[in-house]
Formats: C-alpha cells, structure tokens, sequence
C-alpha cells in the first residue's frame, strides 16, 4: 500500500473522530449543560445540534419534561396537637439547568431527596398552623396553593427546580390513633343502638296497651251486644212459649214433657231416681197426664 494513502486514511478516520466528537445534539426533551474541565462555560443549552472542543469540553443532559416526585408518608403535627399522616406527591421541572447542576451535581436521586425534604418541612409548617378539621377538608386546596408557591421560590433559588404543583393523595391517622377512633366509633354506635331499642321498646309497649285496651273495648261491646240480642231472644222465646201455652195448654206441658225426657235419657248410662208417682213420669203412665 502507498504510504501516503495510508497516511492520508490514517488522518481522515482522526478527522471524522474529531467531528464527531465536536458535536452533540440536544432533544426536545432534555435540557444541557456544556463543562470544561469541570467548570461550566455554558448552561440552559437550546435543543438543536451544538459544537464542543473535543476532550476539553463535556456535555451533562437531564430531562427536561415535567416530573413527578412521589414523597413517603410522613407524620406531621397540627395546631390540636394531633397527628396526622400526610401523602403527598409533587409535579417539578429543571428550571435552571446550571443551578440545577451545582446544587445537585446533576444526581437525579439527590434532586429528589432534596426537593422531598423541601416539600416535607413546608407540609410540616403548614399544618401545625392548622386543626385537623382546616387540613382534611375546606382550607386543603387554599394550603396546597400557598405552599406550592412559597416552595417554589425557594426550589428556583436554591435547586434550580420549578415546582408545579403540590397535591395530597391521602390523609389518615395513624394506626395507634386509628384504634382508639374505631372504638369511640363502636362506642358511639352501641349507645346509639340502645337508644333506638329503648325507643323501639318503649313504642311496642304503647302499641301492645294500645291493643289490650281496644281488645277489651272491642270485647266489652261484644259481649253487650251478645247479651242484647240474647235477651230479645228470650224475651221473644218466652213470648211465644207464652203465646203457645195459652193456646193449648196441655198440648205445650206435653211437648216440654217430652223434650225434657230426651235430654234426661241421652246417654245409657244416666241414672235418675225418682218416687214412681212424680209428677215427671206422668205422660208415660197415662198420654194425658192424669
């Protein structure tokens, strides 16, 4: 081979080497920083395609996209002197990618940490402020907003991080707390429970008196009607037994004759012991009763 084409493929393959290593392309996605020997020459690098001296210079890129720090429930103390654990998560972005890099080196994992501890001591301030009434319900959109804008001033000043938004996932008790809230709870059920059955009690009492009275009322008018239309009967009874013996009166103490035999001699087994001359056999010895 000719010496002087390998000499000259020899200084085309550095050349392309160098070429290639004099640019860097920056996505839409990621924010650049450009270091010299450590030090930073230049920061907030645009997306695009950029140059770099070769082996002096590095390019440190981190993602640019709005992020989300998912924090650890953490035990916070409020203005009753009750604790409450607090879930929360927070959305935050690279704002300046030179303060980003100095505060955290460009560690992904410290960023977090720091941005957690951060957001962590503002819940802390913000809810000992607070009873557990103003954090759980109507004051917690007013918090969230008044802290997500104090931190964010101190994250852009200290971290380079835009923080977006703040936002609670949940609130609770904890598990100690929680135990003695169960049984307030299953306290407060139970004497409830036996209002409701005293009440209950109390309600079938007056509905059973209720029903005796008008079952002795409903009774009481029974039987007087009964006794009424019983003595109309008898009285027409008697009218017409009335009516009968003065029709014939031998033929009427002929027929009560009889049927007091028939109800006398029913059974086999009855007895009766009367003198044979009483007057209650005489239509069996003469049909005329003499």
């Amino acid at each position: 081979m000719n010496p002087r084409n390998l000499v000259l493929g020899v200084v085309g393959l550095i050349a392309v080497i160098i070429v290639l290593n004099s640019v860097f392309i920056v996505k839409e996605t990621e924010r650049a920083i450009k270091l010299r020997f450590g030090n930073v020459i230049e920061s907030n690098i645009e997306p695009g395609i950029h140059v770099k001296v070769p082996v002096m210079d590095k390019v440190r890129k981190f993602d640019g996209r709005l992020l989300t720090l998912d924090t650890r429930p953490e035990r916070f103390l409020t203005a009753g002197k009750k604790f409450l654990v607090v879930d929360s998560f927070v959305k935050w972005r690279i704002s300046s990618v030179d303060s980003f890099y100095k505060a955290t080196n460009g560690d992904r994992f410290r960023a977090s940490s720091l941005l957690g501890n951060l957001v962590n001591d503002g819940l802390r301030a913000e809810v000992a402020n607070r009873t557990v009434q103003e954090v759980v319900s109507g004051e917690r959109d007013e918090l969230m907003a008044k802290l997500t804008e104090n931190l964010n001033e101190q994250a852009k000043a200290q971290y380079g991080i835009e923080i977006r938004d703040i936002r609670v996932k949940g609130i609770d008790l904890p598990d100690e707390l929680l135990q003695n809230v169960y049984r307030r709870m299953s306290a407060e059920r139970e004497r409830e429970a036996r209002e409701l059955r005293s009440q209950g009690k109390e309600l079938a009492e007056g509905i059973r008196a209720d029903a005796d009275r008008q079952k002795t009322v409903l009774e009481a008018d029974a039987y007087r009607e009964a006794e009424k239309i019983r003595g109309e009967g008898d009285a027409k009874a008697a009218a017409i037994y009335s009516k009968a013996f003065n029709r014939d009166p031998e033929f009427y103490a002929f027929v009560r004759s009889l049927k007091a035999y028939e109800e006398t001699f029913n059974d086999e087994s009855d007895v009766l012991l009367l003198k044979p001359d009483s007057d209650f056999f005489k239509y069996m010895k003469d049909t005329r009763g003499k």
